[in-house]
């Protein structure tokens, strides 16, 4: 019987490491870590081991689950001690630095059903690692924009190896994920981390493990929309679409205003539940949607987060589907590279608040909140669909897009191609009073809901890098350099 995969990655080694991990017996589950751990070296401006990850995972016969695999500030850090170095959290150095979740996350992944044994994920990492790689579009330019870390990897001839890297993942796949947490790696990786300054170490590492949890749902003209719960900010998404649903008009200008006012009620509330609980009736009460939909909700200003990620999207044909996303958060993470390890750590830290009694104010082992949205649909109790991107501050705005023109009729790779626009930009420099937009999108409708509308190219990685599977075919964004099958 002939098998069908459907996948999409924003690099094309990834894309066929999971298409080979297929192949040879493997699922979707499969397919999705093969290119996971490809991506964190092919891909090292966006995600690595040493970042954090956010998946759902839809497997037939059983509720789908929700992975939260971001890491937490260390034990020793405190919000006064940090506000003397500055009103905001910085973006690079060792103070951003929280516990990297990849890893586990890949771990939680794997035991929820894949069919290939845990080393076998990495057979295509490991080899680009330590026999490199010709240096794909995106990569490139972001090395010319961060001299500091090009200066810190092994780049020649336009090619890429990270030996040390190699080491690493070999390590990892002969142990095991809890190797990056208690084993010789995590020894070398706390010591390292040590000589930059960063407070996180060992028993910070040792005490981490990723949540799995139930999705958080809603439902959107006829579907069941499957996201991660905060820190997560699937939540805007449901929000915004819910309230969409709602509204009187249904246009591009409704759709950016309840937007922007997601983003603001993220900047104001979102944190770990863990330390300020989640009020889902807040963001998808009635009382507030019918606010949204009638205008009435206060723009609260906030400060938007900035971020670079991966996504990956993977379905079978058994009903086995993986939203997957990995990030490094700002470009090349907190720009510090573990030397004796080869990872890059992430920023993600810099997402804390130092205003004090913020829900997200920086606080020892609190999780930051997070950009990332994986997202699963479904129609009927059937698949209809994966989806995830990149996009710094605004997933959810690039979600929106492409899911509508799903709906309208458009296939993935259509969809994911179609021009796009964003509010306030993807970086927190922009004011959300505007609307960057690429050529072809409505821009009366933007004008016509008060925002100003800023061109962008056509095609411009300012609008994000989208994957998306729908009825099992994929596509994925010409943006990237990526591909689908």
């Amino acid at each position: 019987m002939t098998r069908r995969l459907a996948i999409a990655c924003p690099e094309r080694r990834a894309t066929a490491a999971g298409e080979a991990a297929f192949a040879a017996g493997g699922n979707a589950i499969d397919a999705a870590l093969a290119a996971a751990t490809t991506l964190a070296v092919t891909y090292p401006h966006n995600c690595g081991a040493g970042g954090d990850l956010f998946a759902v995972v839809r497997r037939p016969g059983h509720d789908p689950v929700a992975i939260n695999a971001s890491g937490p500030a260390a034990r020793g850090v405190s919000a006064a001690e940090q506000r003397t170095r500055g009103r905001q959290m910085p973006v690079t150095g060792p103070d951003p630095i929280t516990v990297p979740g990849a890893v586990a996350g890949w771990g939680a992944l794997h035991a929820l059903g894949a069919a290939r044994a845990w080393a076998d994920a990495f057979a295509a990492a490991i080899e680009a690692a330590e026999d490199g790689f010709p240096i794909p579009r995106t990569l490139a330019v972001a090395l010319t924009q961060y001299p500091d870390v090009a200066a810190q990897l092994d780049v020649e001839d336009d090619a890429l190896r990270q030996p040390a890297l190699g080491r690493t993942l070999r390590a990892l796949a002969a142990r095991g994920p809890r190797e990056l947490y208690e084993g010789e790696t995590a020894a070398r990786l706390a010591a390292g981390l040590r000589d930059h300054g960063s407070r996180i170490d060992a028993a910070d590492l040792r005490s981490f493990a990723p949540e799995e949890t139930a999705p958080l749902t809603a439902r959107f003209r006829g579907l069941d929309l499957f996201t991660a719960p905060p820190n997560s900010s699937g939540v805007l998404l449901l929000q915004a679409l819910a309230a969409l649903e709602r509204s009187a008009r249904q246009d591009l200008g409704t759709l950016a205003r309840l937007l922007r006012a997601g983003m603001a009620q993220r900047a104001a509330t979102l944190a770990d539940p863990r330390h300020a609980p989640f009020d889902r009736a807040a963001w998808l009460g009635d009382e507030r949607l019918d606010a949204l939909a009638r205008d009435q909700a206060a723009p609260a200003a906030g400060a938007p987060a900035s971020g670079d990620t991966i996504a990956i999207v993977a379905a079978d044909d058994s009903g086995l589907a993986v939203s997957l996303i990995q990030s490094l958060f700002g470009g090349f993470g907190a720009h510090v590279l573990e030397p004796e390890t080869g990872i890059l750590l992430h920023c993600r830290g810099a997402a804390f608040s130092l205003e004090p009694g913020h829900p997200n104010e920086l606080a020892p082992g609190k999780r930051p909140a997070h950009t990332l949205l994986p997202l699963v649909v479904e129609r009927d109790g059937e698949l209809a669909g994966v989806l995830g991107t990149m996009g710094g501050q605004a997933h959810a705005q690039f979600m929106a897009q492409v899911l509508l023109h799903l709906l309208d009729g458009d296939d993935a790779a259509t969809a994911v191609a179609r021009p796009r626009w964003v509010v306030g930009g993807i970086d927190p420099e922009r004011p959300v009073t505007e609307v960057q937009a690429e050529p072809g999108v409505p821009e009366d409708d933007l004008r016509a809901a008060g925002f100003d509308v800023t061109p962008l190219p056509a095609r411009s990685e300012h609008v994000g890098h989208t994957q998306a599977v729908w009825r099992l075919e994929a596509g994925s964004d010409p943006r990237a350099d990526g591909r689908a099958r």
